[in-house]
């Protein structure tokens, strides 16, 4: 897993960051609850700011943002970065990057990632 900490989120609110993740990898609310080990309440109460991730939660929040920008960088455009989230990947075995993090996999997307900026599309 990437070195992603919470200081990645010191520049942005909870809300900001969820918002950029269901935005920017067309995340429905309940696939980034389960991507975070938390439950649809707990990610509408931090949505409304009456309750904060805790370490570990947050650790898993500024991780998916640091990918979300990696993907960004390596994707220009609005739309391509999403696409790719939701496109199958031989790589992950016919399963798209959207439902590897659903089920706590962001290592493979990394990986699948990593595939790509090196070359070895799979």
């Amino acid at each position: 897993m990437m070195n992603a900490t919470p200081a990645v989120l010191l520049e942005t609110t909870p809300r900001q960051a969820l918002d950029a993740l269901e935005e920017g990898m067309g995340l429905s609310e309940e696939a980034l609850a389960q991507a975070l080990g938390t439950s649809r309440r707990t990610l509408q109460r931090w949505y409304a700011g009456t309750a904060y991730p805790q370490l570990p939660a947050r650790r898993r929040l500024a991780a998916l943002i640091a990918l979300l920008q990696r993907v960004q960088d390596t994707f220009k455009g609005a739309e391509t970065p999403r696409r790719w989230f939701h496109t199958p990947s031989r790589y992950l075995a016919g399963i798209t990057p959207a439902e590897a993090i659903r089920v706590g996999r962001l290592d493979r997307v990394e990986a699948d990632l990593e595939a790509l900026h090196s070359g070895a599309f799979l």
